[in-house]
């Protein structure tokens, strides 16, 4: 898995691209996922997370965040108001912490 970060802009051009083909979130690649972090707190782990799939991680907190992969897959840094996607490109169970705060902690479970 690799982390790149997008910007707001980026993001909502892709999403007007994918709309504009009819495919809404669903992709031929996979489908997106939002993971929004809030209260010092990740939101829920999404369900039916496929290889080819993608996580929109957005920092709805007013402090500074990471989605970091146990494994070192990820590292997405998120200051206030961030967004930034990643791409799944491997089957198991991945742990997710912030950096910044140890205690905030997410499992994901991605399909074959």
């Amino acid at each position: 898995m690799t982390g790149t970060r997008l910007s707001r802009r980026s993001a909502l051009a892709g999403l007007a691209g994918l709309l504009s083909l009819g495919g809404g979130a669903a992709r031929a690649h996979g489908t997106e996922h939002r993971i929004v972090i809030d209260k010092m707190k990740f939101g829920p782990a999404p369900e039916g997370l496929h290889v080819g799939d993608s996580i929109l991680w957005v920092n709805a907190d007013i402090l500074r965040h990471t989605a970091t992969a146990r494994d070192g897959s990820f590292d997405v840094d998120l200051k206030p108001g961030d967004e930034a996607a990643i791409h799944l490109d491997k089957a198991g169970e991945i742990e997710v912490f912030c950096r910044f705060h140890p205690g905030m902690k997410l499992m994901l479970t991605v399909a074959g």
